[in-house]
């Protein structure tokens, strides 16, 4: 999993650094202005906005690196007498002891409109305080308007864009949108989370000198490590998911979850329509076994699978179960949260209906709802434009990166569904601490879902079509495995 940082947690990071392991602060403002040095292509004018605090530091240590080395710069300030405090206050010597000045302007505009080569945005860092005012909104406001892809100049911002909280993935006002980023030490929300992270540009991460790594609230999923599989595996080995999925009109649900399970990797899919569509349901997917559902669970399974294509009573079962939202009723979601090796996929609408809750519309407020839903042992999935995965007894949040507005599709979330029961399966039938747990099981499914979506490219997609891109995304992961 990537972290992602609030200001307090990299502040508090940073603090350890400085009090416990003694690096000096000043260590880490030059580590962080030589790395974002690096990333200015060279012989282009630069011009410098420093802020009044610390990502002012880092913005007058990178001038005074780049005048050393010939480069032609500007440093401006949004106070015409700026005072600086802390390590800026040092840094600003320095720059001053090179023979830097600092240059204003009142009406940041006109400034900007006469900006070539590159404009390094150090205005603002890990302490912002938004709402921005007075001259500073000036200047960012003026870049907002001026930046973009027919601009004179680019902009690489230092740490992050200002007008971006670090610790949000909304954008609340007005804020720089830059070409690259140079992220000081760790990732924080706003680089790793859309809106904000689309402010960002290109972003590259600047090590600096920290201790230890950090813990956080908030983490992106990575792409799962997929050991060299066994020379001696059977079909059991790899789980056996069933899917009581499939009423009168809408049994392709119960064809793409079956599908997403098989693609997936399970070792054995049942199928348990409703009678009337089990024909057309086996004729489609010749590699599951299809049996009308007689109104009990069939003895073998190692996940069940409940409420694609219509299904809306739960089954009584004892096993791991993975429930989609149409199976379940108004106000339902917290009774099922309470059940130990139990995964819920609504969608916001579902999860509304499931929580009796306004349905969350922005990042942060899916953020927030997720959070407090998720209480108990159960596994909330809570699908969407970066997917979030909670619960398992813990208070963090897992994100998915990875997909594309084609997944907006029917059957998108069938297919999913059938992905995680796959998951859940093999994470059961191991039936031990040796692999990942059924909340990284859960996650890994998450990603690859996302990930055959982007291998496919762009566009609009038919879920069908996710079977062979996922097949093909396994077979490299597991080609990377075994790769000498």
């Amino acid at each position: 999993m990537i972290p992602l940082l609030t200001a307090p947690e990299m502040t508090s990071l940073e603090r350890r650094a400085i009090d416990e392991w003694g690096v000096p602060s000043l260590v880490l403002q030059e580590h962080a202005a030589l790395g974002a040095l690096a990333l200015l292509p060279p012989a282009e004018p630069v011009q410098v906005l420093a802020g009044p605090g610390n990502n002012g530091g880092d913005a007058l240590a990178l001038a005074r690196l780049a005048r050393l080395r010939g480069r032609e710069v500007q440093v401006w300030t949004p106070d015409p007498q700026p005072r600086w405090k802390g390590d800026a206050a040092l840094q600003a010597r320095l720059w001053e002891g090179l023979g830097g000045t600092y240059r204003s302007a009142g009406v940041p505009a006109e400034a900007v409109a006469g900006f070539r080569g590159w404009v390094v945005d150090g205005l603002f860092g890990l302490g912002t305080r938004l709402p921005l005012r007075g001259p500073s909104l000036a200047w960012v406001e003026a870049l907002a308007a001026a930046a973009g892809p027919a601009a004179p100049f680019r902009v690489l911002a230092l740490d992050l864009p200002s007008g971006l909280d670090p610790g949000s993935p909304e954008i609340t006002g007005p804020a720089v949108p830059a070409d690259r980023t140079a992220c000081f030490g760790q990732l924080k929300v706003c680089h790793g989370l859309r809106p904000a992270r689309d402010l960002c540009g290109a972003i590259t991460l600047v090590p600096i000198p920290l201790d230890r790594a950090p813990a956080a609230a908030l983490n992106l999923l990575e792409a799962p490590v997929s050991g060299r599989p066994r020379w001696d595996t059977h079909k059991q080995d790899f789980g056996h998911v069933g899917i009581r999925a499939g009423s009168l009109g809408m049994s392709g649900a119960a064809v793409m979850a079956a599908q997403g399970a098989l693609r997936m990797g399970a070792g054995l899919v049942t199928i348990l329509p409703d009678p009337a569509v089990r024909a057309e349901v086996a004729e489609q997917v010749p590699e599951a076994m299809v049996r009308p559902w007689e109104g009990q669970v069939p003895p073998g399974l190692d996940a069940l699978l409940v409420g694609p294509g219509g299904i809306t009573e739960v089954p009584r079962w004892d096993g791991p179960l993975v429930l989609d939202a149409s199976a379940l009723g108004t106000g339902d979601g917290p009774r099922w949260m309470a059940r130990p090796r139990t995964v819920l996929t609504p969608h916001p609408g579902e999860f509304a209906r499931l929580f009796q809750a306004p349905a969350p519309r922005t990042t942060a407020e899916r953020l927030a709802q997720a959070g407090a839903a998720a209480i108990g042992p159960g596994l909330l999935v809570l699908k969407g434009a970066q997917t979030l995965l909670a619960g398992g007894g813990e208070a963090g949040i897992r994100v998915n990166p990875t997909g594309h507005p084609g997944l907006s599709a029917g059957g998108a979330g069938d297919f999913l569904a059938g992905m995680v029961a796959a998951r859940v399966a093999q994470w059961a039938r191991r039936g031990d601490d040796t692999g990942p747990s059924l909340k990284e099981a859960v996650g890994e499914a998450l990603w690859l879902h996302g990930a055959a979506a982007d291998r496919l490219g762009p566009g609009p997609l038919m879920i069908r079509e996710l079977g062979p891109s996922l097949a093909a995304l396994l077979r490299e992961l597991h080609g990377a495995a075994i790769r000498p």
